[in-house]
């Protein structure tokens, strides 16, 4: 992992006065004003993937004055990803995709510190990589990624939101650890092999993930200003064809394998997320 950082101490405390510039149409937001944009610049929120949905999670994130935003993913950027992944461009095809973002998102706002992590997360780092942060963001694009994050979440306390999309379709939830519904409420278990297709294989609008990865990212914020409702015990389905959003109401299970009243998911194995 390579911090990228800047000056920190009273940093903190106060808001320059670039930054009440900069961020000045989001601290005159009801629920915001400074105390919520100094809220947003002591917090430390983790997006897992920079990606389709990673792109407009980090972008927002950053643009929004996050103080801390680590930025996790071993993937290089490949020319496929460009019709999605706005975090990269046409000169960073086979570079890192958390360098190109890193790259991008320094640009767009220099008072973040990013934390770069230069790996896929699997059963043996996640754990340890989410415990400094304050919210995590889902923005992976596996089934076995999604359960893995959601996993680790549960077992760490630590609050997520998820997000995922195929075609002009996507889905998303927030998580409370023991106190709302996680995602193997929902889906105990993902699909078998074959039933249902991944992206590369049916396919991603261009702007699905931009709507969902959106939508996170206001989840995110939301979280940290303590202002709104959080999309809790309700899975949002979005089918961007029809332009038809819809909220389906579910509850945390008291028989989920994970967050139950008698979990059998204790920790986490590799054989569970292959």
């Amino acid at each position: 992992m390579i911090n990228v950082s800047i000056s920190r101490g009273k940093y903190l405390m106060n808001l320059s006065t670039e930054e009440k510039e900069r961020y000045s149409r989001q601290t005159i937001v009801t629920g915001v004003g400074e105390q919520g944009q100094l809220k947003l610049k002591q917090a430390k929120i983790l997006v897992i993937g920079m990606g389709g949905l990673g792109s407009p999670i980090a972008y927002y994130l950053t643009a929004a004055g996050i103080g801390t935003l680590g930025l996790a993913d071993g993937d290089h950027v490949d020319r496929s990803n460009l019709q999605r992944q706005l975090l990269h461009s046409t000169s960073d095809l086979g570079k890192s995709k958390v360098i190109s973002a890193w790259e991008t998102l320094r640009d767009l706002n220099p008072n973040v510190k990013f934390n770069i992590i230069d790996s896929r997360m699997h059963v043996d780092n996640i754990l340890e990589t989410i415990q400094e942060y304050d919210f995590i963001v889902d923005g992976t694009d596996s089934f076995a990624s999604k359960y893995l994050v959601n996993d680790a979440c549960v077992l760490a306390n630590k609050p997520y939101v998820h997000g995922s999309v195929l075609r002009l379709d996507g889905q998303m939830i927030t998580v409370k650890p023991h106190e709302t519904a996680c995602y193997r409420c929902i889906y105990e278990e993902p699909p078998p092999p074959g039933i249902v297709p991944t992206p590369s294989q049916a396919g991603v609008l261009s702007s699905t993930p931009g709507i969902i990865g959106s939508m996170q990212a206001t989840e995110a914020l939301k979280y940290i200003l303590g202002t709104g409702e959080l999309l809790t015990n309700q899975l949002a389905i979005v089918d961007a064809g029809s332009m038809q959003f819809r909220n389906v109401k579910v509850k945390r299970n008291k028989n989920c394998p994970l967050c139950g009243d008698h979990p059998s998911i204790t920790s986490l194995h590799d054989r569970a997320y292959n």
